[in-house]
């Protein structure tokens, strides 16, 4: 038999959870056979799946070493090479990372290096991460952004953050600003809502004004901060997160994002490249403020956040609007 206790990085999780990340190379069904069978058990008790695993608890494992060993495929974390993070704000519990344009969020494939791992090779770096200490817990990001789509990503140093991260932005008390250079003049500000279809393999969202089975709605609120008779510099307040929701939006309704290469205009786009340099969209993640925060995170209730204004952007900015 073997037994497990429960660290703070495990804390508050679903036992079935737990286990799919302890075992990971398990089977599901054989995780929800050995709970039922009573091969695996809680504080040496019969457990259920939904159970909740708290600091302290005690699992144990009616298994053999061999049969544990082959289910479970060791942490072999090695630092990998990385750029520097851009820090906007960092704490115990998180950082606040300027993303760059053409960086990726999270890799989606072998060999692909992005945010998240140079995150975590900061955090090795610095000794606040030790994989050979955490039997599931990885830091993680929070949210994600386009890999063309700049500014700030909230970054979880700790379980316990992650998840009331994760559950603050579901609850929407994260709220979440953009900037963006949109073709055309706004004439005035915009409650968007519409609903979003994601084409898995385009990777491109459609916006409509009818629900559907595969459809989700969306809210996008549009703010004009300057204007010109082609062009409009706008704030855009997510309110709700779907992918490419902002871009697919206003290109929806006829005010494509400037440099937008899947949604956007191309002679637009082939101006903006030749003039400025642009290659990707004018989309700027700039701001977040925290609000209703869950324990141990209250202390960020009422702060805002801001990144700085990418030059590029400036640059432009000051030739279209001065």
């Amino acid at each position: 038999m073997k037994e497990i206790i429960i660290q703070e990085n495990e804390n508050n999780q679903r036992l079935d959870r737990f286990l799919k990340k302890y075992l990971n190379d398990a089977p599901t069904s054989f995780i929800y056979k050995m709970l039922r069978k009573k091969r695996i058990k809680l504080n040496s008790k019969k457990a259920d799946p939904k159970d909740k695993i708290v600091t302290g608890d005690t699992i144990q494992l009616y298994l053999s070493e061999e049969t544990i060993d082959s289910f479970k495929v060791k942490n072999t974390y090695v630092p990998q090479k990385k750029s520097k993070l851009n820090i906007v704000y960092e704490d115990g519990n998180l950082v606040l990372i300027h993303k760059e344009a053409g960086v990726l969020s999270q890799s989606s494939k072998k060999g692909e290096t992005s945010l998240v791992d140079s995150f975590i090779s900061y955090l090795y770096d610095k000794g606040e991460y030790d994989p050979s200490s955490e039997r599931v817990f990885k830091p993680a990001i929070c949210n994600r952004l386009d890999r063309n789509t700049i500014g700030l990503v909230i970054a979880a140093k700790n379980y316990n953050t992650l998840k009331g991260i994760n559950e603050a932005i579901r609850l929407k008390n994260i709220d979440k600003y953009y900037k963006c250079l949109v073709k055309d003049e706004l004439k005035s500000n915009l409650n968007l809502e519409d609903y979003i279809v994601k084409n898995k393999n385009e990777n491109k969202s459609y916006v409509t004004n009818e629900k559907n089975e595969e459809s989700k709605k969306i809210q996008t609120n549009v703010n004009i901060l300057k204007s010109s008779s082609k062009f409009s510099l706008v704030e855009v307040e997510l309110i709700t997160g779907k992918s490419h929701q902002i871009r697919a939006h206003l290109s929806y309704i006829n005010h494509p994002v400037v440099g937008d290469y899947k949604y956007g205009d191309e002679k637009v786009n082939k101006l903006f490249r030749q003039k400025f340099g642009l290659k990707h969209q004018y989309l700027f993640a700039y701001k977040l403020r925290f609000n209703n925060m869950p324990k141990g995170l209250e202390y960020l209730n009422g702060k805002e956040f801001v990144d700085n204004m990418d030059e590029k952007f400036i640059n432009i900015e000051n030739a279209l609007f001065y």
